[in-house]
Protein backbone atom coordinates (compact mmCIF):
# COMPACT_ATOMS: atom_id res chain seq x y z
CA UNK A 1 0.00 0.00 0.00
CA UNK A 2 1.34 2.93 -1.07
CA UNK A 3 1.60 6.10 1.68
CA UNK A 4 -0.63 9.24 1.45
CA UNK A 5 2.30 11.51 -0.15
CA UNK A 6 3.99 12.09 -3.34
CA UNK A 7 7.46 13.54 -3.88
CA UNK A 8 7.81 16.61 -6.24
CA UNK A 9 10.79 16.75 -8.49
CA UNK A 10 13.53 14.78 -8.48
CA UNK A 11 12.60 13.64 -5.18
CA UNK A 12 12.53 9.83 -4.45
CA UNK A 13 10.27 8.58 -1.07
CA UNK A 14 12.24 4.80 -0.03
CA UNK A 15 11.38 2.78 2.83
CA UNK A 16 14.58 1.53 4.30
CA UNK A 17 15.05 -2.22 4.65
CA UNK A 18 15.97 -3.49 8.19
CA UNK A 19 19.27 -3.79 9.44
CA UNK A 20 20.57 -6.70 10.30
CA UNK A 21 20.35 -8.18 13.91
CA UNK A 22 23.55 -10.80 13.88
CA UNK A 23 26.69 -9.78 12.63
CA UNK A 24 28.95 -12.14 9.81
CA UNK A 25 30.90 -13.92 13.21
CA UNK A 26 27.07 -14.72 15.15
CA UNK A 27 26.98 -11.67 17.54
CA UNK A 28 23.72 -10.73 18.17
CA UNK A 29 23.29 -6.53 17.95
CA UNK A 30 20.95 -4.97 20.00
CA UNK A 31 18.86 -2.11 18.32
CA UNK A 32 20.94 0.93 20.29
CA UNK A 33 23.99 -0.97 18.67
CA UNK A 34 22.48 -1.45 14.97
CA UNK A 35 23.25 1.45 12.16
CA UNK A 36 20.56 2.68 10.19
CA UNK A 37 20.45 0.64 7.01
CA UNK A 38 21.59 2.25 3.80
CA UNK A 39 19.40 0.45 1.88
CA UNK A 40 16.16 0.95 1.05
CA UNK A 41 13.24 -0.12 -1.45
CA UNK A 42 11.84 2.70 -3.36
CA UNK A 43 7.74 3.11 -2.62
CA UNK A 44 7.23 6.61 -5.19
CA UNK A 45 9.06 8.82 -7.56
CA UNK A 46 8.40 12.34 -8.04
CA UNK A 47 7.98 13.56 -12.20
CA UNK A 48 11.67 13.36 -12.64
CA UNK A 49 14.36 16.64 -13.00
CA UNK A 50 13.43 19.99 -14.30
CA UNK A 51 16.05 20.86 -17.45
CA UNK A 52 16.16 24.60 -18.61
CA UNK A 53 14.30 23.72 -21.31
CA UNK A 54 11.05 22.86 -18.73
CA UNK A 55 10.86 19.09 -19.88
CA UNK A 56 11.42 16.53 -17.21
CA UNK A 57 14.11 13.93 -17.25
CA UNK A 58 13.14 10.43 -16.35
CA UNK A 59 14.64 8.31 -13.49
CA UNK A 60 16.70 5.83 -13.90
CA UNK A 61 15.37 3.78 -11.00
CA UNK A 62 11.91 2.34 -10.38
CA UNK A 63 9.24 1.83 -7.78
CA UNK A 64 9.99 -1.56 -6.37
CA UNK A 65 13.73 -0.37 -7.09
CA UNK A 66 16.09 -1.52 -3.75
CA UNK A 67 18.54 0.60 -3.54
CA UNK A 68 21.91 1.78 -1.79
CA UNK A 69 22.04 5.21 -0.64
CA UNK A 70 24.02 7.66 1.08
CA UNK A 71 24.78 7.44 4.90
CA UNK A 72 23.61 10.96 5.93
CA UNK A 73 21.63 11.90 2.83
CA UNK A 74 17.75 12.68 2.43
CA UNK A 75 15.12 13.50 4.64
CA UNK A 76 13.69 11.07 7.43
CA UNK A 77 9.55 10.92 7.95
CA UNK A 78 7.24 9.50 9.65
CA UNK A 79 3.45 8.99 7.46
CA UNK A 80 0.90 6.46 8.98
CA UNK A 81 3.32 5.10 11.56
CA UNK A 82 5.75 3.91 8.93
CA UNK A 83 9.00 5.57 8.76
CA UNK A 84 10.48 6.99 5.00
CA UNK A 85 13.44 8.72 3.66
CA UNK A 86 13.25 11.52 0.83
CA UNK A 87 16.18 11.21 -1.22
CA UNK A 88 17.15 12.93 -4.40
CA UNK A 89 18.17 10.65 -7.25
CA UNK A 90 21.95 12.05 -6.71
CA UNK A 91 22.18 10.40 -3.25
CA UNK A 92 21.23 6.80 -4.70
CA UNK A 93 23.97 5.22 -5.24
CA UNK A 94 23.15 1.57 -6.78
CA UNK A 95 20.33 -0.22 -7.58
CA UNK A 96 20.88 -3.97 -6.10
CA UNK A 97 18.81 -7.32 -6.70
Amino acid sequence: MKPKIKPIGDKILVQRLEAESVTAGGIVLPDSAKEKPKKGKIVRLGEGRQVKDGSRVDFQVAEGDVVLFTSYGGTEIKVDGEEYLILEETEILAVTD
